[in-house]
């Protein structure tokens, strides 16, 4: 069923990356901290709309980040330069 639902989005926005990619206008989300977030939450919530399953506003944020959605390296981290502690894009 996800994957019906993921070819509906490709064909709809031309890739799922691009899908994705509209949701922050193309720009990466940078916060720490949080395990879920507005944006999870609405992404979640249209990915359930169009029908599928087991996609929890904690699951799409973990994938936001695995993805390179959303940024949140810790503080101390080598790379958490541009991580803005609190959240916020």
């Amino acid at each position: 069923g996800n994957a019906r639902v993921f070819r509906d989005i490709q064909r709809e926005c031309g890739s799922f990356d691009c899908y994705l990619w509209q949701w922050t206008e193309g720009k990466v989300v940078h916060e720490c901290g949080p395990t879920t977030s507005p944006l999870s939450d609405a992404l979640a919530k249209d990915l359930k709309k169009r029908g599928m399953k087991f996609v929890g506003s904690t699951t799409i944020y973990s994938y936001l980040q695995a993805v390179g959605v959303i940024e949140s390296h810790e503080p101390g981290c080598f790379l958490s330069g541009t991580c803005l502690s609190g959240g916020g894009a």
